[in-house]
């Protein structure tokens, strides 16, 4: 539970903790901005890392000069052009066996189930699309690789996501993060990105509630 509430406390203050972050490392502040957008969409079992939070807050921070915006939109589309790759890969290599696998703390099978129907239904556009939702985003390039989705065409919709998911969210932070109301209320802003981003995932289980 300590864990539990410190990982909350870093999600809803993210900008005290990312702005002492900047003041500590410096430089390598993009290192580890990277390592984290990199696992956030390179591993399945890391969704809940913070990822549209992360970006608001860090365009924010660069709007004060703690970073420079150009520099830090191009770390961070690699790390999610990048993690993509690499989860695409491991999806690729598994198979489709993965959908036996049982529901764990570390692998969440429904989540695979709704982004291998939102893929089957949306096709090359789910890794487009996916960029703006949690859960999907980490699933989306992993079924790309289990459907075996030709490499070309999947870098093609990876970039493309990529650069709209990181430039968008960026540049949002960084034109309107500093404004005094949004200043003051950042928290209440993060938890509403939180929350407008979970949306379409409750809808899902809400239509599937009804369903049954």
């Amino acid at each position: 539970m300590e864990y539990l509430a410190t990982f909350v406390d870093i999600v809803l203050h993210l900008d005290r903790h990312l702005e002492l972050l900047v003041q500590q490392y410096g430089m390598w502040i993009y290192a580890i901005l990277f390592a984290v957008i990199f696992s956030e969409t390179g591993f399945v079992v890391t969704p809940f890392l913070p990822g549209d939070s992360l970006l608001f807050v860090a365009g924010a921070l660069a709007a004060l000069g703690g970073m420079d915006i150009g520099l830090l939109m191009i770390v961070l589309t690699l790390a999610a052009i990048f993690g993509n790759t690499l989860n695409y890969q491991i999806g690729r290599y598994l198979g489709p066996r993965v959908f036996h696998w049982e529901s764990s703390r570390f692998f969440n099978r429904a989540a695979l189930e709704r982004t291998h129907a939102f893929y089957e239904k949306h096709g090359g556009k789910t890794l487009v699309l996916s960029r703006f939702l949690p859960l999907l985003r980490t699933f989306a390039p992993f079924v790309a690789g289990i459907g075996a989705m030709h490499w070309g065409r999947f870098q093609i919709f990876n970039i493309v996501g990529a650069l709209a998911w990181v430039g968008s969210l960026t540049l949002v932070g960084y034109w309107f993060g500093n404004l005094p109301w949004i200043r003051q209320n950042l928290t209440l802003v993060i938890v509403g990105i939180i929350g407008v981003s979970l949306l379409p995932a409750l809808f899902a289980w809400l239509s599937q509630r009804r369903a049954v």
